[in-house]
């Protein structure tokens, strides 16, 4: 059964091990699937491209709780994105 590549470049085990330096970079900054069988085992993740998925699912996480806190009536509060991240560093906002 066909299994989805969800990275634009892919790289064989052998070619990890060879030189896994140059395997990783041949992502050029997005992440690199690593195939066995020609089928996606691992994922390879650049730092900057991984920051940028859990800022998003934060993101979702934080829609969710508003939604969740509207729906039970809760008065909107007007706070920019930024704001309502610092609130949730420091404890205020916590997940319903």
């Amino acid at each position: 059964m066909p299994t989805a590549l969800l990275a634009r470049v892919g790289v064989t085990i052998s070619e990890l091990k060879k030189s896994p330096t140059t395997a990783l970079e041949s992502g050029h900054g997005h992440p690199v699937a690593i195939l066995n069988h020609n089928t996606p085992t691992y994922y390879a993740v650049p730092a900057a491209a991984w920051e940028a998925i859990v800022e998003a699912m934060d993101d979702i996480e934080l829609n969710r709780i508003c939604d969740e806190r509207l729906a039970a009536g809760e008065e909107p509060v007007t706070l920019t994105l930024d704001e309502l991240r610092a609130r949730r560093r420091r404890g205020q906002v916590k997940a319903a």
